[in-house]
């Protein structure tokens, strides 16, 4: 090979290098820094883009799509001495590519030791109680601090999100109890409840019950004292017609009367609950005698009202 030859293939071989430092072409989705002499000079967006070569050069490529960090799992002690794992994941993105070239050196694990930080803060200021049942709570904490810090970065950060909280096994199996004996509880409460419920128903049942049967006792002696009213007023409305039937001069009225009052006695004597046997000397022509008697001593009365004469009509007014 001659000179000329390696002389031409060296040139073509500098134009080659030259062409590629020149034109520079940025995917989308990422943003590249410019630096001449190595200090920043300006920002290149996505697309084609020409540099002077030697005097300026590509700095840091920088992505500025949102991107997702998964924060690993680490031991935090809650405020009431309780020790829990817990791990998450970052959601961020670059503002501005130059902030987040030069502001900060190894930026992702930046992020990452911000946010185990915080999470250890706002998980130690709550007791484990708050910790499990807090996490909106904590993310917002999480995500105000941590977006606060990076702002000068040239970040964003969108979202912090708390994947898992695990406490120690002993103590999930002491909730685990307790949580079975809140429900045994409530359980029992409820069972109490309706015990009472249905006592207090029963007991209601039962007054409107008694109430109800003394209504119809009272019901029932208002109308058996009538009955007994009416029965006397019977009587008494009999007794009179046989006394004025015996003052006509009628004995059979007052035999009869006599008669019936022996047969209901006799009658009421041989119905007796206490009484299996009867045995008296009942005779017809005794029985008869007895009213016959009774007649007799109706017919004196009757002979001396009317020995004593009729009463004297009074005079009329003429």
């Amino acid at each position: 090979m001659t000179l000329g030859s390696l002389l031409a293939a060296v040139l073509l071989f500098a134009g080659v290098i030259v062409l590629f430092k020149a034109v520079r072409m940025v995917p989308q989705g990422y943003e590249w820094t410019v630096e001449a002499f190595g200090k920043y000079t300006h920002t290149l967006s996505p697309g084609l883009h020409f540099l002077v070569p030697i005097y300026q050069g590509v700095g840091r490529k920088i992505n500025m799509m949102e991107q997702v960090l998964e924060v690993p799992s680490q031991d935090v002690i809650t405020k009431d001495n309780a020790v829990v794992k817990v791990d998450g994941i970052v959601f961020f993105q670059v503002l501005d590519a130059a902030k987040a070239a030069y502001e900060v050196a190894q930026l992702e694990v930046a992020i990452l030791n911000l946010v185990m930080t915080n999470i250890r803060t706002a998980i130690g200021s709550m007791d484990l109680d708050e910790s499990l049942s807090k996490r909106d709570e904590i993310n917002t904490k999480v995500l105000l601090a941590v977006d606060a810090a990076t702002h000068p970065w040239g970040l964003k950060v969108n979202r912090i999100e708390l994947k898992d909280i695990q406490p120690p096994r002993d103590l999930v199996d002491s909730m685990a109890r307790q949580m079975k004996a809140e429900r045994e509880k409530r359980a029992n409460i409820l069972e109490a409840e309706g015990f009472r419920q249905a006592a207090i128903l029963k007991a209601e049942g039962e007054k409107q019950s008694v109430i109800l049967e003394a209504e119809g006792s009272k019901e029932a002696a208002f109308r058996a004292a009538e009955a007994r009213e009416r029965l006397a007023e019977a009587e008494a409305k009999a007794t009179q017609l046989v006394s004025d039937a015996i003052a006509g001069g009628n004995v059979q009225a007052i035999n009869y009367f006599v008669a019936q009052k022996y047969i209901e006695a006799f009658k009421a004597l041989a119905e007796a609950p206490n009484q299996k046997f009867v045995m008296m000397p009942m005779e017809s022509a005794g029985v008869i005698g007895s009213l016959a008697g009774i007649a007799e001593l109706a017919k004196d009365a009757l002979a001396g009202q009317a020995a004593k004469g009729p009463p004297p009509v009074p005079a009329r007014g003429g």
